[in-house]
Order: C-alpha cells, then sequence, then structure tokens
C-alpha cells in the first residue's frame, strides 16, 4: 500500500476550504435537525400520551412508520418522491446574500421527521418515569393538568432524558452523510469531489473518519461533563461518625 502521508497530514492539519464549509454545514444540519426533531418529537410524544384515542393512534403510527422505514429512503422520498408528485418542492431561498438549496432544507427536514420519531420515545419514557406520586400531590393542591406537566413532569422528564438526547445528537452527526445522496456539500459528498479529482481514496477517507471522530468526541466529552454536573453529590461522612484517628 502506497500511502501518501505528506497529502494526509495536509489534509488533516489544513483541509481545503471546501471541506470545511462541508464541516460547517454537517454541524449545522445536525444542529438544526436535532433541534427541530426535539421540539415535533416533544408534541408526538404528549399525543402518545393523550387519553384521545385518535390522537395516541396517529403519533403511534407515526413512530411505527418513520422507525420501520430506512432514514436513506426517508430523505430521498421526500426530495425526490414529493417533488415528482407536485405534493412539495423544496426551492432554493435567498435571505439577503445567504442562499439556502432547497436539497439542504430537504436533508434537514427528513433528518428532523426521522430524529422526531425516536425523540417522541424518549420522551414519552422520561415523562412516564416521573412518580406519579408527585403528580397526584400536585393535583391535590389544585394546579391543572397543564400546570402540573410544566412545572412537576416536565423538568424533572428533562433531566431524565438529557444524556439520551445527546446521544442521539452524536447519531444525528453520523447521519448527515446521508444527505449527500440528495446532493447537499456536506464532508462526505465534498471528500467524494476531491477523490475523484485526485485519487487519494484512503488517505481522503481516513481524514473524513477523523474528523467525524474528532466531532463525536468532543459532543461525548460536554456529555459526560453534564453527566458529572447532574449526578447527586454525596455529603462527606461527618468527622464524628469517623474512626478514630482519622477524623
Amino acid at each position: 500500500m502506497n500511502f501518501d502521508w505528506p497529502y494526509f497530514w495536509s489534509q488533516l492539519l489544513t483541509p481545503s476550504g471546501a471541506f470545511l464549509s462541508g464541516l460547517g454545514l454537517t454541524v449545522l444540519m445536525a444542529v438544526s435537525a436535532q433541534i427541530l426533531g426535539s421540539v415535533l418529537g416533544l408534541f408526538i410524544a404528549f399525543a402518545r400520551l393523550s387519553p384521545g384515542k385518535p390522537f395516541s393512534f396517529a403519533a403511534a403510527a407515526y413512530v411505527w412508520i418513520v422507525r420501520g422505514t430506512p432514514l436513506l429512503v426517508q430523505i430521498v422520498f421526500i426530495y425526490t418522491a414529493l417533488a415528482a408528485a407536485n405534493i412539495v418542492r423544496f426551492n432554493d431561498i435567498t435571505v439577503g446574500p445567504i442562499v439556502f438549496p432547497g436539497n439542504v432544507q430537504a436533508g434537514i427536514v427528513a433528518l428532523a421527521i426521522n430524529e422526531a420519531a425516536y425523540m417522541a420515545e424518549i420522551f414519552r419514557a422520561g415523562i412516564m418515569a416521573v412518580d406519579k406520586g408527585q403528580v397526584e400531590a400536585a393535583k391535590a393542591l389544585g394546579l391543572s393538568r397543564v400546570m402540573v406537566m410544566r412545572h412537576v413532569v416536565l423538568p424533572q422528564a428533562f433531566r431524565i432524558v438529557l444524556l439520551p438526547i445527546g446521544n442521539q445528537f452524536n447519531i444525528m452527526l453520523k447521519n448527515t452523510t446521508l444527505v449527500s445522496v440528495i446532493g447537499v456539500s456536506e464532508m462526505l459528498l465534498v471528500t467524494q469531489t476531491i477523490n475523484s479529482a485526485t485519487f487519494r481514496t484512503f488517505e481522503l477517507y481516513s481524514v473524513l473518519g477523523l474528523y467525524f471522530l474528532l466531532l463525536t468526541s468532543l459532543w461525548t466529552l460536554a456529555m459526560a461533563w453534564v453527566e458529572r454536573k447532574l449526578s447527586p453529590k454525596r455529603d462527606p461522612m461527618p468527622a464524628r461518625l469517623l474512626p478514630q484517628g482519622r477524623a
């Protein structure tokens, strides 16, 4: 194997502007889709827990369909199939000097729709994990159903689901590579374009893998810090309870 170390290090330490642009787009799409998916997933979780059968059934069907079909198929369906059927067409949007390409919009929507199904189950589990005794006590104090959810259930549920949400974002970062199939110039597609001109396949994809490893590792460290902050602190043993000579 003829591995070009100088080329590898140059691409790793001084990546091209196109690659950095792809890196920024990867992070932007992951963050945007995660936020949208989390908000939508919360409403779907409420629907699943709703006493109204139509809402509960519709939410359960949504989760079943989205989680039961490949994300890649969903991306192509939303961008290509909907446009072919004249249902939804994602056109470029220009806001001042900034242009939001249609395929980027479709990629974010597809990732968010897929993420919402998983976030719905995470939120539902978090809400159901809250002690029902606290809910009954809040209702006994005269709080409405909405107030109980807002002031009692959700604060505790969010604490429970924070770490699973962090894990989902790590998955989201890696799932952004799938939008390359609709021509979004994120890191994978940029790497493929550079490779088609240089034929340094092993070196380029090694760099790509290391950049994704860096992104996910940094996020894992951030979540580990959050976990330490959320973990209950144990009070030190009072001096009077320590064995003699160790107080």
